[in-house]
């Protein structure tokens, strides 16, 4: 019987999972497209980039959604149990709550290796290329990065262009382009414009054919126009500093030689994604228990609300550990700590543990008065 019970609650237990965890990717992957889509309108980012940038940005999601989908889907699993009567018919087998920790945990402990090989090396991999894909776009604008029907910064000059429509080939047709040299602005419309490269100073010629150029101080009357068929513009890419990869994208080799305490915070942080699964695993199961009449979806909002101060309290002690206003010893271990203390205070509760506690000291206290009255 155990063992039936045992494969049932992990089968229910990891669908629920999968399905918790597919739909909480979906939206932020769909976050993410938005916002992807916007750096790549916006120059910041190459066009072809896009996906490889999903794909690591998924990565990352899927490092900070393992510990909450667990949770999730361990207090919608024993939902169904309780509100379909399944709990009171195992109780009722003379099986106790306390089996239903042998499944969920072995689920708990695979996903926690798991958790940890992304927290400590996937995920900092995958910011780090982001990260380098944003520098290389920095450094080697282009017009390829052009998107029709959108003004976008060019090269290093207080410049802007706009095209109405981009070939295959990269030639922009209907061309705007406006620069600013302090006062005096020059604007340049032109049919067709294509990017060339110097041969001898290696900058980028953005080279246009057959348009008109306008020079002079706004405001002012005065304006010079020349009608050229060609005429040439070099501009340089943005002077790109050296990349510096942030905290979070460190191996841990490279978080030796940072600020010790800011080092010490990335590291705790990173180790905090498996413990927070595991100690989510344990809060879960005190927190599905509902009455039969009740929905399965019932105790969801506490749960919810339950993770959203068990995170904001990780990331203020992430803070204080920066900051070095917390005991380097204590540093964030503190919260989880914390709330494994209250989910065994209210698996005992549930199951009358206080209670029989209290009933066995009261019976002591009282065998003790009655044996000092002898």
């Amino acid at each position: 019987m155990p063992s039936i019970l045992n494969r049932y609650v992990f089968r229910e237990t990891i669908a629920t999972w999968a399905a918790v965890t597919l739909v909480l990717l979906l939206i932020l992957l769909t976050e993410q497209f938005a916002r992807v889509l916007g750096d790549a309108a916006g120059a910041k980012l190459p066009k072809d980039a896009i996906v490889s940038v999903m794909l690591l940005g998924s990565v990352q999601y899927l490092t900070i959604l393992m510990p909450v989908s667990i949770f999730l889907s361990i207090m919608l699993a024993l939902a169904r149990f309780y509100r379909d009567s399944e709990m009171a018919a195992i109780m009722a087998g003379g099986i106790g709550p306390a089996s239903l920790f042998k499944p969920l945990f072995v689920i708990a402990l695979v996903l926690a290796a798991g958790a940890t090989w992304l927290s400590l090396d996937i995920a900092p991999a995958a910011r780090r290329a982001i990260q380098e894909v944003a520098w290389e776009a920095r450094k080697n604008v282009s017009l390829n990065m052009v998107e029709a029907g959108r003004f976008i910064p060019l090269g290093t000059r207080n410049a802007v262009i706009y095209a109405e429509s981009v070939d295959e080939s990269g030639r922009l047709n209907n061309v705007f382009v406006q620069v600013r040299e302090e006062e005096q602005v020059q604007v340049i419309v032109a049919a067709e414009a294509v990017q060339r490269n110097d041969v001898d100073t290696g900058d980028k010629v953005l080279t246009f054919l057959n348009g008109k150029r306008y020079e002079g101080v706004p405001g002012e009357g005065e304006f010079m126009v020349i009608s050229f068929a060609e005429h040439g513009i070099p501009y340089k890419s943005k002077s790109a500093k050296p990349l510096r990869f942030n905290l979070d994208a460190m191996t841990l080799s490279e978080l030796v030689g940072q600020d010790p305490d800011e080092a010490s915070a990335e590291i705790q942080w990173r180790l905090s994604v498996p413990l927070t699964l595991l100690v989510l695993t344990v809060l879960a199961v005190p927190l599905s228990r509902t009455r039969p009449r009740q929905g399965r979806y019932s105790n969801v909002a506490a749960g919810i609300l339950a993770y959203i101060i068990y995170a904001n309290l990780l990331a203020a002690a992430k803070v204080w550990v920066e900051q070095g206003s917390s005991p380097k010893l204590l540093g964030i271990w503190w919260v989880h700590l914390v709330f494994l203390a209250i989910a065994i205070a209210m698996l005992v509760n549930q199951h009358g543990g206080w209670r029989r506690m209290r009933a066995a000291w009261l019976k002591r206290r009282a065998m003790n008065g009655a044996g000092e009255a002898a």
